[in-house]
């Protein structure tokens, strides 16, 4: 596995045991579903991405991995404000979802170069 989905699938693990804990110890049920379902995409699409129909497929993916991030990025902020999620704990999820953005953001844009340059 790369980089990108390495760090993409342990932040998934985070952000399941994350849910968990605000179901559990919050009672938190409707935005902790919403940072799963976000959170859990960006590896599934990146992972999807990896045997994607065509260059172009896999661009698609990568995109709409980069949108998952930023989401999650909102509801953790969100989460934090409402004090469902401690600094800390919010601020550590915080920088790992920054770290994917700047990952995809740049994969997004030289697999958008190489198709740009093929055709």
């Amino acid at each position: 596995m790369g980089i990108l989905e390495n760090k993409s699938y342990d932040f998934s693990i985070r952000i399941v045991k994350c849910s968990q804990y605000l179901q559990d110890q919050k009672r938190e049920f409707v935005l902790s579903k919403q940072l799963l379902r976000s959170g859990t995409s960006i590896g599934a699409l990146i992972a999807e991405g990896k045997y994607a129909q065509s260059k172009a497929d896999f661009t698609n993916k990568l995109y709409i991995s980069l949108k998952e991030a930023n989401e999650t990025r909102y509801w953790i902020r969100l989460l934090k404000d409402c004090d469902y999620l401690s600094v800390h704990m919010a601020d550590s999820l915080l920088s790992d979802v920054e770290d994917l953005i700047k990952m995809l953001s740049s994969s997004t844009k030289t697999a958008k170069e190489n198709i740009k340059y093929e055709q």
